[in-house]
């Protein structure tokens, strides 16, 4: 599995198209979780990392 975090920007991880978060269940290609703190969606990002200016540097975490 790879997390891949965007350069000012959030965290993506690639699904197998089915996300579960808390009680609710989505179909989704990718999740975008917040790195920033500021997105009134937590976990997932809303984009107020642009709205904040908010930098930091693109990464790739693999786990095996």
């Amino acid at each position: 599995m790879e997390i891949h975090a965007s350069e000012n920007g959030p965290y993506l991880i690639d699904t197998n198209g089915r996300v579960r978060l808390g009680d609710e269940t989505k179909e989704l290609r990718r999740l975008a979780l917040c790195r920033c703190g500021a997105s009134e969606n937590k976990p997932t990002c809303d984009g107020s990392h642009k709205k904040i200016g908010f930098e930091a540097p693109e990464v790739t975490i693999t786990i095996d």
